[in-house]
């Protein structure tokens, strides 16, 4: 893929206005004037109160990393004494503007929120959804998703999460113990957070589920392989991010092998000017964090092959080494809508003339490409929903499908695909295409994304109500039947629309049988 590693950089830039990930910043939505305390054990913490659900920001789960715990393994958080103010989110993880406006330069940034029913800590523990935010492991932070409404119609807890990004979570270099697994580390650092702490909110340790999108479906992945995670989730929630990437997948999140994980680590050791230092990792930790993002690229992938994660998660999956919990999961009709509009905005056009060029490019079997042109044919000038569709077959879709299907050999799993185009979204400028149901679209329905709900229509009302129902159901019981939704059979694909909830069958729909023949 010659042009593509290129053009994907040069996309991630105007793609990033396409996504509506805006965090909940100080001030952008006062806290009612009420207030309520709880203790933890490492100090009490005022939360505020609103409107049936209490929420609490900015709850340290783990030390800074910062220092000499610059490319540490996460240690406990300092208690503290008094009552700590937990009204406003904590800082996001260092990370380039974009998803974040402005961006962040914080190494302090490992907190996390917690939003529970108003009257969550009496009569019984609610069950508890860890939430694991998307971005590509390079951007994104816990309180862009306001998830009061999950909390408040399904009564249960929901804790966002930050983690270490970029070249701070997932450094590789020699005799660094936790190479390539920080941010994997850090999140498991807060699973063992909630199972210490969580029932002063009301929420039950012993129902736990770990729920992400996109990266956070994919460290959803790798924690269900990960030994060192074992016990500290009941279920898990994967949406837009399945096992068996790769790096013949660009557009989807993966793991790199070792080697390749060292090698990267080595090009930013030189891109900083540590290469020659006599003490490499003392030179490393004294680099001021804009030069860090500034040489760490646009993506990032946690190692295998390490303590964490000894196996690739694709591999875990395919051999059925993974944490036998019930599974819910699933993909978006059009997820690859979004990386060809940013790509057609950025780098290329696709046409009838050079459809067969570009799609020799991306295909991983070059030799393949006149299969997939049969497959999905470009007719007029614009090719870019082709290209969308191309690139969320290949990469979500059909990758979405497979995992299911194996961790269905082992395990109860329970799939979807949602396909409303969701409510519209402000952009700098429109998209070249209609994107439809694309990456990231299914999130407003369970989330008001930085604090504010999107506009959406009676029945995109009704869709939002049953998949809340069906999630927190699921992390309830480990079945997302009941309430009076359309019954989801285990057996099939539940499609996601406001006109029509039911079974599917997409494999047909996304070439999976051709998708199934390249590595």
């Amino acid at each position: 893929m010659r042009w593509l590693a290129a053009a994907l950089v040069c996309a991630l830039t105007p793609l990033m206005p396409l996504t509506p990930l805006a965090p909940l910043g100080p001030g952008t939505a006062a806290p009612s004037p009420s207030a309520v305390v709880v203790p933890t054990g490492a100090g009490a913490v005022r939360g505020s109160v609103h409107e049936g659900y209490r929420l609490f920001q900015g709850i340290p789960y783990a030390a800074p990393p910062v220092g000499a715990l610059r490319w540490a393994p996460p240690r406990p958080a300092a208690p503290w004494r008094g009552v700590r103010d937990a009204t406003r989110p904590g800082p996001a993880c260092a990370q380039a503007a974009g998803e974040v406006p402005g961006g962040s330069t914080s190494e302090d940034c490992l907190y996390l929120n917690v939003t529970a029913p108003l009257d969550a800590t009496a009569g019984r523990p609610r069950p508890v959804i860890v939430w694991l935010h998307g971005g590509g492991f390079t951007s994104g932070a816990g309180n862009s998703y306001d998830a009061h409404r999950m909390a408040v119609e399904g009564d249960e807890v929901v804790v966002s999460v930050n983690y270490r990004l970029g070249a701070l979570g997932y450094l590789a270099h020699a005799g660094l113990p936790g190479s390539g697994t920080f941010g994997l580390a850090d999140q498991q650092a807060a699973l063992r957070y909630v199972r210490d702490t969580i029932g002063a909110f009301g929420g039950d340790a012993r129902k736990v589920t770990l729920a992400g999108q996109s990266a956070g479906s994919y460290a959803v992945c790798a924690q269900l392989a990960s030994p060192s995670a074992a016990g500290l989730f009941q279920r898990a929630i994967m949406q837009s991010g399945a096992c068996t990437g790769g790096p013949a997948r660009p557009f989807a999140p993966y793991a790199v092998a070792p080697a390749v994980a060292r090698a990267a680590g080595s090009k930013l050791v030189d891109a900083v000017g540590c290469a020659g230092a006599g003490d490499v990792l003392g030179c490393l930790r004294r680099v001021p964090v804009p030069r860090l993002l500034a040489a760490q690229g646009a993506d990032a992938q946690p190692s295998y092959g390490t303590p964490l994660l000894p196996l690739d998660p694709a591999e875990a999956v395919t051999s059925g080494r993974v944490a036998r919990v019930p599974v819910l999961m699933g993909a978006n009709h059009d997820e690859g809508t979004i990386w060809a509009a940013g790509l057609m905005t950025a780098a290329i056009s696709v046409t009838p003339a050079n459809w067969p060029d570009v799609a020799g490019e991306f295909a991983p079997d070059p030799a393949r490409a006149d299969d997939v042109v049969r497959a999905y044919p470009v007719r007029g000038a614009d090719g870019g929903p082709v290209f969308g569709a191309v690139i969320g077959d290949a990469e979500y879709a059909c990758p979405a499908l497979r995992t299911g299907s194996l961790l269905a050999a082992h395990q109860t799993v329970w799939r979807y695909e949602f396909a409303d185009p969701a409510p519209p979204r402000p952009t700098p400028a429109p998209p070249p295409f209609p994107l439809g149901a694309t990456h990231t679209t299914e999130l407003p329905y369970l989330f008001d994304l930085g604090g504010r709900p999107r506009e959406m229509t009676e029945g995109q009302h009704r869709l939002a109500d049953v998949m809340i129902g069906y999630w927190t159901r699921f992390a309830r019981f480990g079945d997302p039947n009941g309430g009076g939704a359309p019954h989801w059979s285990r057996s099939q694909v539940q499609g996601l629309a406001p006109d029509r909830t039911g079974p599917v069958r997409p494999g047909a729909a996304h070439h999976c049988a051709l998708w199934a023949t390249m590595p």
